[in-house]
């Protein structure tokens, strides 16, 4: 850490809001003092911002005495923090504080010390100690207000969706997603949500085919079933048809291949889907299933732990900026019934609802005793919405054999 920060010092508009008292040379070991010394040397002599490689230069000319041992000690010093990577201005000021505060602490515990023990009596050490550094307790903070223009507002707050839903009917309702949302897709067992997904995306005019880079990551069935809804979903072919011609099946499912990566995530948390989407950038990310993804240690009740990951979750579309759909199971309330509520959220009525930018709820009609086939019909709710503001239901059909949801 204290590399981290010494390269921090080098930028000169730093190094001006800390010098003296306010980075004191307490905070650093023996060695690093001394390079911290070159630091401030560098700053008066050349009031800019510094590189590594000028610090180290200055260092080794102004301590001609260093012997060959200690001239390789601290070469492979300034090899560490020239590998370093400066914090940023935010955390490294929270950092300086934090230290700084601990240093004062120790002089203030100090004293408290020779007050016990008798060899202080007079607490005017104690009141210069705090004169002295007065408001240097309290972090100076360098914020990035929001813009809030009237052209910013309008551009950031446009009804158009970036990712454009394509079931009509819906999209009439719902244009579509944009970066930062979190939708949360719910429905009972066999109901079809991974082909709700596998159809939103590799589907016609689906996400993938508007251009958006999709990341699925799934925990619930195997990566290649899936992998197989994503290919008849966007081929429109069943897979005896898709064996029967190939070449058909290639051209259609190369026009979105290169924008969808599946990866089988199971055991991993939420955590590892942060490190996803800082590492590759997705547009849009399908977490199947996100309860999954929760971890349980630490929490008293499965609710809160749900209600955690749903942060996460959120915090990671918004700061990443990718949409976010969180596939859930519904409880065996819903089972039957094609009218559904939000209380119907398994294992969180309210906690993982209440994080939700859209809420669609997918029920199919009950089965009918002595017939073989399942109507093919679906109905998505929408019980939360805060894109358009439309709540009802939505009724579409599942070809089952190509994974696609149509009006």
């Amino acid at each position: 850490m204290e590399q981290a920060l010494i390269r921090s010092l080098m930028n000169k508009d730093f190094y001006d809001d800390h010098r003296g008292i306010r980075c004191p040379d307490k905070l650093f070991t023996k060695d690093m003092r001394k390079i911290k010394n070159s630091v401030d040397y560098a700053m008066q002599q050349y009031d800019r911002t510094v590189t590594p490689d000028e610090v180290e230069v200055l260092f080794m000319a102004n301590n001609p005495t260093l012997t060959t041992a200690q001239k390789q000690a601290y070469g492979d010093l300034f090899t560490r923090i020239k590998k370093e990577s400066p914090l940023g201005n935010d955390v490294a000021q929270e950092v300086l504080s934090k230290l700084f505060q601990q240093v004062v602490g120790e002089e203030i515990a100090n004293l408290g010390f020779d007050y016990v023990n008798g060899s202080q009596s007079s607490l005017e050490p104690l009141r210069n100690l705090l004169e002295q550094y007065g408001d240097d307790f309290i972090p100076t903070m360098n914020i990035e207000w929001a813009d809030i223009s009237i052209e910013t507002l309008l551009a950031k707050n446009a009804m158009e969706a970036r990712w454009a839903f394509n079931i009509p009917s819906l999209t009439r309702k719902i244009e579509g997603v944009n970066e930062g949302h979190l939708i949360e897709v719910g429905a009972r067992p066999n109901t079809g949500k991974t082909s709700f997904h596998a159809s939103m995306i590799a589907g016609e005019n689906g996400f993938a085919r508007q251009g958006a880079r999709c990341v699925v990551l799934c925990n619930e069935e195997s990566v290649h079933r899936v992998g197989m809804r994503y290919l008849t979903a966007s081929s429109n072919m069943n897979q005896y048809e898709i064996k029967d011609n190939p070449k058909v099946a290639h051209e259609r499912y190369s026009a979105v291949k290169d924008n969808i990566k599946l990866y089988d995530s199971t055991g991993r948390d939420m955590a590892w889907v942060e490190s996803i989407a800082k590492s590759f950038k997705p547009d849009v990310v399908i977490l199947d299933m996100g309860d999954k993804f929760a971890k349980t240690a630490g929490f008293a009740r499965q609710d809160e732990a749900l209600k955690a990951n749903a942060v996460h979750a959120r915090m990671i579309a918004k700061q990443y900026n990718c949409a976010i759909f969180y596939m859930s199971q519904l409880s065996a309330e819903a089972e039957g019934k094609v009218v559904l509520n939000q209380a119907m959220m398994e294992g969180s009525r309210t906690g993982k609802a209440a994080e939700a930018d859209l809420m669609l709820l997918l029920a199919k009609n009950p089965d009918v005793e002595g017939e073989e086939e399942q109507s093919p019909q679906r109905h998505i709710n929408v019980v939360k919405n805060k894109l358009s503001g439309w709540h009802g239901k939505i009724v579409c059909e599942l070809d089952y054999k190509t994974a696609r949801y149509t009006a």
